[in-house]
């Protein structure tokens, strides 16, 4: 699976996991370079405190576009660190 914004490539995995029909990409396969960390959390009642990264891809920003929980309840537990997507990022096979 890819996860492409800004016709740019920003993660990359055979190893999604999918719930409620996102895809969260292991960490490893983001590619870093365009992430930066946001300040923004929100907290899910079933998974957990969400953090954000807004995407930065050839001098655009796309604020808050990918989410991540470092830390999960034991109901979450096959996304702890995965990143999802969202606000206009694309996935495809």
């Amino acid at each position: 699976m890819k996860a492409i914004w800004n016709d740019t490539v920003i993660a990359e995995s055979n190893e999604t996991v999918v719930v409620e029909n996102n895809h969260y990409f292991p960490a490893e396969s983001i590619k870093k370079e365009y992430f930066k960390t946001s300040e923004t959390h929100t907290t899910c009642p079933w998974k957990g405190k969400a953090h954000y990264y807004t995407l930065a891809v050839d001098g655009k920003e796309n604020p808050d576009a990918a989410w991540y929980y470092p830390e999960v309840s034991l109901l979450a537990k096959g996304i702890k660190g995965r990143v999802a997507f969202w606000k206009g990022v694309t996935i495809e096979a």
